[in-house]
């Protein structure tokens, strides 16, 4: 079958796009899934850079979707036929932290992918990893029952795809983890593909403001119409803040990039008590400072929001139920339609930062 493999991590890592790449059989509790439609996600960069480390050889990807191929003999959760989402952050279900209400913090499989490599390539049969142990930049793939979630054979593979990992990272940030409140204010820093989702989460949840700060005014207009009342650069965010909130500050602030700037920003933005939530992902180096005196007085929270602190078996059939709602705008977060075999002019237009989400369509 057909994969993208990085072979080093680098900021101009390439990847080698081959067509001599097999799985490993499918154990008892695995599934084999046909991917049908895959993002190209920041993280994915993030990962080919090293910020964020990953074991390689390396399948890149891990917003996908597709059908189930094959299961393994102890699976009862799926068949083949079922259309599925893959989920980069399978819960074991019995750890304490999967018990306790915390499913998205469970590393179970997690740890696991740094030593076991599904995909073998070359003549020398060399083993490959796949990112998060997904690898959905690969026609299939096999993952854990857990991390392969059912949906509606009628929501499409793009959407799907989405669901897997942009929107719920940024519509569960506001959802579950800031539990934005109806008539409340949102400041949302970054308006990449999971930026204007969390714009969507905001808009869901019935919030009267919400400013999207982007330094690329190309990226306004969208941000508008997902559900942005107000957009700014950097620049003129402290004017914003006086504007729309009288300079009190915004209920809930947002940052949706990764760097310890910009949370420092968000922290700024925020008013007395209110919730700064960091959903972007950043490098293990990179420090914010924060006062003492601040961190107390301030009154404020600073919270963390990874995969929208999303319980997959729920949010996702949610997440679907809202787009087939009209709730949720997904085809707006999709900035072409692309093949497997585009994937480094991909990872270099999402390195230039212009474009949201790619999405690899399998034929």
């Amino acid at each position: 079958m057909r994969a993208a493999i990085l072979h080093a991590v680098g900021t101009d890592s390439k990847l080698d796009l081959r067509d001599d790449v097999t799985l490993a059989p499918v154990g008892p509790a695995d599934v084999r899934v046909r991917i049908r439609a895959t993002g190209v996600c920041h993280s994915d960069l993030s990962a080919m850079s090293g910020v964020l480390p990953q074991p390689v050889p390396l399948i890149p990807g891990h917003e996908g979707a597709g059908e189930v191929v094959e299961v393994g003999e102890h699976v009862s959760s799926v068949k083949p036929g079922d259309h599925v989402v893959i989920s980069w952050r399978p819960a074991c279900g019995e750890c304490d932290l999967c018990v306790g209400g915390q499913p998205f913090l469970c590393m179970k499989y997690l740890i696991e992918s740094f030593s076991k490599g599904n995909f073998r390539f070359g003549g020398d049969n060399a083993t490959a990893f796949g990112m998060a142990g997904c690898g959905t930049w690969a026609e299939e793939v096999i993952v854990p029952w857990q991390g392969a979630i059912k949906i509606d054979d009628d929501l499409p593979w793009e959407a799907a795809a989405l669901i897997g990992c942009g929107i719920t990272t940024g519509v569960g940030a506001a959802i579950n983890t800031a539990k934005v409140r109806p008539g409340s204010t949102v400041v949302v820093i970054g308006c990449g593909g999971v930026g204007l989702s969390v714009i969507q989460g905001a808009r869901v949840s019935g919030a009267r403001t919400i400013l999207a700060v982007d330094p690329l005014v190309s990226k306004h207009e969208l941000a508008r119409k997902v559900g942005a009342t107000h957009t700014t650069t950097p620049e003129q965010a402290a004017e914003a803040v006086k504007e729309l909130t009288g300079g009190a500050g915004f209920d809930y602030a947002f940052e949706v990039v990764g760097k310890s700037a910009t949370i420092q920003s968000a922290w700024q933005l925020a008013r007395a008590g209110g919730d700064v939530i960091v959903v972007g992902a950043g490098a293990l180096d990179d420090m914010v400072s924060i006062s003492a005196f601040n961190l107390l007085f301030d009154g404020k929270n600073l919270l963390s929001s990874l995969y929208g602190e999303a319980d997959v078996r729920h949010d996702f059939p949610y997440f679907a139920k809202l787009y087939k709602a009209g709730l949720l705008d997904l085809e707006s977060l999709i900035s072409a339609r692309i093949r497997l075999g585009d994937l480094n002019d991909a990872v270099e237009a999402l390195r230039g930062g212009e474009v949201l989400r790619q999405i690899v369509v399998m034929d």
